[in-house]
Order: C-alpha cells, then structure tokens, then sequence
C-alpha cells in the first residue's frame, strides 16, 4: 500500500508535500527558479525584466528567503558600483525537473479560456 503525502491527523506543513510547497509556495518564487534555471546567473534588474509584473521590493524578499532556504546562492562582487548576482544552487536545481513536470501538466490539462470561465 502506498504512503499518502498527506496523512490524516498530520498537519500539512509536516509533511514532505507540505515543506515542498513552503519553499516554492507563492507567486513569484517558482518563476525565479525557473529563469535562473535557463539563465544559470543572473543579476536583480535582469530578474525584475525577464518577469515584468514584479516590484523591485517583492523581488528582493522572494530572492531573500529563496536564499535562506537554501535554493539559490547570492555572490557579491566588491566593486564600484556593487554588482550581485544570483544562481540556483544545487539544492534549488534538485527542484527543476518538478517545475518542468508542473508546467507540461499544465500545458496539458489547462482548459481554454472559454471554457474555464475566463474573459
């Protein structure tokens, strides 16, 4: 029989799923991982383009707590002016085959507009 992710009387943060999702849960850090997984190194600006819609104070706490939890490295460079980059960390590439496998599923079960109600 087959364990469940989410057993019955545990709370979900105590579980594998639930750690998962604490970690790439919200709506930016997902997408970071992704373009650092395609860009490999990439500075603040570059991030804030390559995504559009995301303030620059949102970006720096999604990169924060990616950080903190180990998923991407920040490497400062002692110059004039500062320059920072970021890149994923091995940690944070373990996750990339997930992402992959969540966006063909969405690519595959997304219903279209019409049909999903929306305008």
């Amino acid at each position: 029989m087959r364990k469940t992710c989410v057993p019955t009387g545990v709370e979900p943060t105590d579980t594998g799923f639930g750690y998962t999702l604490s970690l790439i849960g919200g709506k930016y850090k997902m997408i970071i991982l992704y373009w650092l997984s395609e860009n490999k190194v990439m500075r603040h600006n570059e991030l804030k383009r390559s995504i559009g819609n995301i303030s620059f104070k949102t970006l720096s706490v999604m990169l924060k707590e990616l950080e903190a939890d180990g998923l991407i490295i920040r490497k400062e460079f002692p110059q004039i002016p500062p320059r920072v980059e970021y890149s994923l960390s091995e940690r944070g590439r373990s996750l990339i085959p997930l992402l992959n496998m969540m966006c063909e599923w969405g690519e595959r079960n997304r219903l279209p507009k019409a049909e999903s109600g929306e305008r």
